[in-house]
């Protein structure tokens, strides 16, 4: 089904608003936010639109001549999955742009933050909607570059530099990882379009090449996340901007690999390559992200680690290959980005008004900040699991879907 102008203006907007930042003068604090702030609200709005069609169980698609004599066209698809990711990418954008506005200083390039987040927001939005493999990787690689030049926004600071550095190299080589993989996928398939690619499960997982080809999309995908054993890059980018944490290394591209696992689930799952691979990086994650965060000291510190372990849980319930299973990963998806934005936002109030981060020199703050004290405790209780908040029935699905494999299991 072909859905015109909407999809390319999800995917274009941010872009557009982007190249208008760079054009701002450097003290253009408002200007600079109210321009990001309206295009992430009306590529939010945009994609609300297409809920109704969604709903019904289509598949929005809409392309542009490429590649042709490669069999590439640049193809944007949306079905209620991409229309879930696209409402997160676009809905926390617009929160974080309202929220940068108060947090970054008027002696910063504030333009430049907001030319360099709309970007990396288009990059995102392409990773979600595009409609070919070959295109997603291009994409994939893009927020890859925005993300370095977010992560080293404060150039002056050797540690954010050092953590850009970082996160680009690991990031971009496993991207690269992934595109052979993708590569690979075409050349069993026949085609990198997606609607073919998803429809040919079993004949990419009785193909010869489906081993290393597995191996390939999966460190593309686990380096993106932060999983095991390429976790390490992930506290290194807290030297960001909080709002770049908030936005990058809780909603968005620590969730792009869990998102291509989600996605590529109905063709590279099922297998015992893919149980003992995506299960055992998983669960070493879980434990390892949980059991660090005890010792941090360092608020956003230890929402890093703390991110690093809820997304091994997700990856583990990805490897289960139980139809369940992935509908409570993508369903903690959502609930974690959710409940840890909020925490990022409300680290960085703290540290923007008490000038630490350092849990240490931190008591009583609720007498000083109770609004942002309450919105931080609803968060945290989410996270924890807490009865009749969002991250219980997440947490709650995974734990009966994990009993129900493991009877499964004893049965078989």
């Amino acid at each position: 089904m072909s859905s015109g102008m909407p999809l390319l203006a999800i995917v274009a907007l941010p872009f557009i608003g982007s190249l208008v930042a760079v054009f701002l003068r450097q003290d253009a604090r408002n200007g600079a936010a109210v321009l990001a702030g309206t295009i992430a609200l009306c590529a939010t709005a945009l994609t609300a639109l297409q809920y109704p069609a969604v709903h019904r169980g289509a598949v929005l698609r809409t392309g542009i001549e490429w590649i042709p004599t490669l069999g590439l066209n640049f193809t944007l698809r949306m079905d209620g999955f991409t229309w879930l990711f696209t409402m997160l990418v676009t809905g926390i954008g617009f929160l974080v742009a309202l929220y940068a506005r108060y947090y970054m200083s008027p002696s910063d390039p504030v333009p430049r933050f907001f030319a360099f987040l709309l970007a990396f927001m288009g990059a995102m939005l392409g990773i979600v909607l595009s409609g070919n493999l070959i295109q997603l990787v291009f994409f994939w690689e893009l927020t890859s570059v925005f993300s370095f030049l977010l992560i080293g926004y404060w150039h002056h600071n050797a540690a954010a530099r050092d953590g850009a550095r970082m996160a680009l190299t690991v990031t971009a080589t496993g991207g690269l990882c992934l595109l052979v993989g993708v590569l690979l996928i075409g050349h069993i398939v026949g085609s990198y379009d997606l609607d073919e690619v998803l429809a040919s499960g079993n004949q990419v997982r009785t193909s010869s090449l489906y081993l290393p080809t597995l191996i390939l999309v999966l460190l593309g995908a686990l380096t993106k996340s932060a999983q095991f054993p390429f976790h390490f890059w992930l506290p290194h980018a807290m030297a960001a901007p909080t709002p770049v944490s908030a936005y990058l290394h809780s909603a968005t591209m620590v969730k792009a690999g869990v998102f291509l696992l989600t996605l590529l689930w109905p063709v590279l799952s099922g297998t015992e390559a893919w149980f003992y691979i995506v299960v055992s990086a998983g669960l070493c994650t879980l434990l390892l992200g949980s059991y660090a965060a005890i010792f941090q000291q360092d608020l956003k510190g230890l929402l890093a680690y703390s991110t690093i372990s809820h997304l091994g849980l997700i990856t583990l319930l990805l490897g289960l290959s139980s139809p369940l299973a992935a509908v409570a990963a993508i369903f903690h998806t959502i609930n974690h980005a959710t409940f840890k934005a909020s925490l990022f936002m409300a680290a960085g109030i703290i540290d923007h008004e008490s000038g630490t981060r350092d849990i240490r020199r931190l008591s009583g703050l609720f007498r000083f900040m109770p609004i942002t004290a309450t919105l931080a405790m609803v968060a945290a209780a989410a996270m924890a699991g807490v009865p009749l908040l969002n991250g219980f029935l997440s947490k709650e699905m995974f734990f009966a879907e994990a009993a129900a494999f493991h009877v499964d299991s004893l049965l078989d």
